[in-house]
């Protein structure tokens, strides 16, 4: 029996791991090697996994089976291995962007998200493909290729936390760490059918000692957050209680509570089908819709009601990433370490964004205010929307730098811009699948209510499943 446990220890969730090993019936070394035996099974197939923490990662199982055999007190995620987007950083592996010029950078010291799994138990064992400078809605690297989108090998597997995406929807990793400023964290979980959490901004510390940080511009510093990928909600719960809090790292980070109060009667939902009415496709018209009949039948009240001004959000994020200061900072900075599609792709970007002069850059953070203010008061009202990611189906992979795409998905893309503008909590899940690929939804809740969004989120999973992990097709 233990042999047979031990085959399929890459299937359960990052929690129930844990349960797993704190109550003895398998080991962390056999967890731990279970997921090493599944990536050298299975990432030659998809080019998710850049780097194999191996020995280090069987280092600390053993660890933390001596813990478990001393009876000493666990942490919640003791013995459970994680994977970690390359720009994080993890002390003694580079961070590399997936840029050439950074191969041999490596940081001094952890990230604060992984400090803290490391201090709850969590045990690293690799590091995951994203496109190179974190810049694409396609992951693609100079250093290692692209990332197959396990479900559809032709189909992008999304934005910039795609490596983390395929490792968690192929059993590689029960929980992943990413990031996400123009939707790299919900874009991967909708082209491969696993949960994410967008956290609020200030929610998760994010800090790096690779690179000049203080040439993060404020735009970017408003809008890019660090947040957990998984399989099911509640790893996804777990992995924020662990890694929410201030730190001196990060200065944005604030010590808001976890949950907040409770909402009398039902909670209200706002479900948006087609965001601003410029167009979703069928596909995840219908994905969204059985979201919202899913809330419905558990008790929440669910309206088809918008709220104000996404196309306004969309486009003062376009600006807020696009200002002569952020150009200037891209252009001394990145543009000489970049590869041609990172230079292609930011030139139609920042065409698409109209090359905003300074008196746009200041209008656009006013407009972010005001925006703020509008959605308050609406969420007085509907706390939680429920909407689509991007509004198309995952594009055939690698078409994002042809003619006019990057602004077609800027289009697609519009709410979940949107959330990334005003600094909002969100929880991205399957909902199904039509066409051979997964359909997704984003629960979106008030600043600081994660709790909110991960409650709705928990009740769509009960109703509608999950749907990884997969073998690669």
């Amino acid at each position: 029996m233990a042999a047979a446990i031990d085959t399929e220890l890459w299937r359960p969730g990052a929690t129930a791991l844990a349960g797993l090993i704190r109550s003895g019936q398998v080991s962390a070394v056999d967890v731990v090697e279970a997921h090493l035996r599944r990536i050298e099974q299975v990432n030659p197939a998809v080019n998710a996994v850049v780097h194999v923490m191996g020995e280090e990662a069987l280092d600390r199982a053993r660890e933390a089976d001596r813990a478990v055999a001393a009876g000493a007190e666990l942490p919640v995620l003791h013995g459970v291995p994680f994977t970690v987007k390359e720009m994080i950083d993890v002390a003694g592996t580079p961070a590399t962007q997936g840029l050439t010029a950074l191969a041999d950078a490596y940081p001094a010291r952890d990230a604060p998200a992984v400090e803290r799994l490391r201090a709850a138990g969590a045990i690293p064992i690799g590091r995951t493909n994203m496109p190179s400078g974190a810049v694409r809605w396609h992951c693609e690297s100079e250093l290692w290729g692209a990332t197959l989108n396990p479900w559809d090998r032709t189909r992008t597997p999304g934005a910039s936390s795609a490596g983390e995406a395929v490792a968690v929807a192929t059993g590689m990793s029960p929980l992943g760490l990413g990031t996400d400023g123009l939707g790299s964290l919900r874009h991967p979980a909708q082209c491969c059918g696993v949960t994410v959490l967008k956290p609020t901004l200030g929610r998760i510390p994010a800090a790096s000692s690779v690179g000049p940080g203080e040439m993060t511009t404020i735009g970017i510093q408003l809008t890019g957050v660090t947040g957990p990928l998984a399989r099911h909600v509640a790893d996804l719960r777990a992995a924020l209680e662990v890694m929410a809090g201030p730190t001196w790292r990060d200065p944005w980070t604030v010590p808001a509570p976890l949950a907040g109060p409770a909402r009398a009667g039902p909670l209200r939902v706002a479900l948006v089908v087609d965001p601003g009415g410029r167009g979703t496709a069928e596909q995840v018209q219908d994905g969204v819709r059985r979201a919202g009949e899913a809330l419905r039948d558990v008790g929440f009240a669910v309206d088809e009601i918008e709220p104000p001004g996404i196309d306004a959000a969309a486009d003062a994020l376009l600006v807020m990433l696009s200002t002569p200061g952020t150009r200037l900072g891209y252009e001394q900075v990145m543009e000489p370490l970049a590869p041609a599609p990172v230079r292609r792709f930011m030139a139609e970007f920042f065409e698409a964004a109209g090359r905003p002069d300074e008196s746009a850059a200041e209008q656009a953070f006013m407009t972010r205010h005001a925006l703020l203010r509008q959605w308050g008061e609406f969420q007085e009202t509907h706390p939680l929307v429920v909407a689509p990611v991007a509004t198309d189906v995952p594009a055939p992979a690698g078409t994002d730098l042809e003619e006019g795409q990057v602004a077609e998905t800027i289009r697609a893309m519009r709410m979940t811009m949107a959330v990334n503008t005003l600094g909002l909590p969100a929880v991205a899940l399957p909902v199904g699948v039509s066409g051979g690929l997964p359909q997704a939804v984003q629960v979106i809740g008030p600043r600081y209510r994660e709790d909110l969004c991960l409650d709705a989120a928990a009740a769509i999973e009960d109703r509608l499943g999950v749907l990884t992990p997969i073998d690669p097709r």
